[in-house]
């Protein structure tokens, strides 16, 4: 059956080439109607989703990194309009979680056969003080590592996961670093009173260093409640076994005194008397003193690989 196909392309995004473009396009357009638009501003794809979903696209494609995926679900959340992403970023973490690989001419054909047996399922989102987040919120200290990967953005294209990791340890032996305090609350009454940082997951992992996930809430998937991993600071003496914990086995972050790991989180509060910095989908945010993050139940519709 063909069907109403739309390709958001971000033109800047890492992996997005001419070359792939040439032919992705081709593919796409061999059985189904194809539409073809480029982003060229922030927000652009979520305007671009919305429109499309007014004309009745039945599918959009957005063809960049994580942040053009976010764009595009917060255009199409609690629509009959379904998302296929397809990974053309640097670290693509939702796609490859959703289980498409990293090259984005064998992630098409993965869509076009998922598409031909209708392999579309309902999936749930995060929101973050009410903007929808597809794979993870990071607050604290992951997004002050992620704000300084972002500002320098021709380094995160050039050096990928090595630009991370120096943007890290800067971060780590920073004044901005040692600042960085607020609490995290549960609506079921689940409490740490003071961290550095705190990740609430959508979907696992965190993210991939190069082909390893960092894994550090298996359980949570696209039809659970939120996970979150919390960190009450990120000295050497948590953050470094939390880091291989989370590299080297698949059980996840332990739940024990500094370091908590709540499953089935369905609303959480964080707050602090001071600004602090949170990143949504890798993408950094204007700190906040509260920052409100809740599960939103089938809220998206997703086309996945086909088993």
């Amino acid at each position: 059956m063909s069907l109403k196909l739309a390709l958001i392309v971000n033109p800047v995004a890492s992996s997005v080439t001419a070359r792939t473009r040439v032919v992705i396009q081709k593919a796409l357009a061999a059985d189904h109607e194809l539409q073809i638009f480029e982003t060229t501003r922030r927000n652009h794809a979520t305007r671009l989703a919305h429109q499309l979903e007014r004309e009745g696209v039945d599918v959009v494609i957005p063809f960049g990194g994580d942040g053009t995926v976010n764009e595009v679900a917060n255009g199409l959340m609690h629509t009959t309009t379904a998302v296929a992403p397809l990974p053309g970023g640097s670290t693509n973490v939702f796609a490859r979680a959703v289980g498409y690989p990293n090259d984005a001419v064998e992630a098409t054909g993965m869509i076009l056969q998922a598409l031909d047996r209708n392999s579309i399922m309902s999936a749930s989102l995060g929101s973050a003080n009410g903007r929808a987040f597809v794979f993870h919120v990071g607050v604290g200290f992951d997004a002050a590592v992620v704000e300084r990967v972002e500002r320098r953005g021709p380094l995160k294209r050039y050096a990928g996961h090595a630009w991370f990791v120096y943007s890290a340890l800067r971060t780590w032996g920073s004044a901005e670093r040692r600042a960085l305090r607020f609490s995290v609350t549960a609506a079921d009454g689940r409490i740490l009173e003071r961290a550095q940082m705190a990740v609430a997951l959508n979907v696992n992992p965190y993210t991939f260093l190069g082909s390893r996930p960092l894994d550090l809430a298996p359980e949570v998937n696209l039809t659970t409640p939120l996970s979150v991993v919390a960190l009450s600071t990120v000295g050497l003496k948590h953050l470094i076994p939390a880091a291989v914990t989370a590299l080297r086995t698949d059980q996840g972050i332990p739940n024990r005194p500094g370091m908590v790991h709540w499953p089935d989180v369905e609303r959480v509060t964080l707050l602090s008397s001071v600004p602090f910095p949170y990143q949504l989908d890798g993408e950094p945010q204007k700190p906040v003193n509260r920052l409100e993050l809740v599960h939103l139940p089938d809220a998206l519709r997703l086309v996945v690989p086909h088993d």
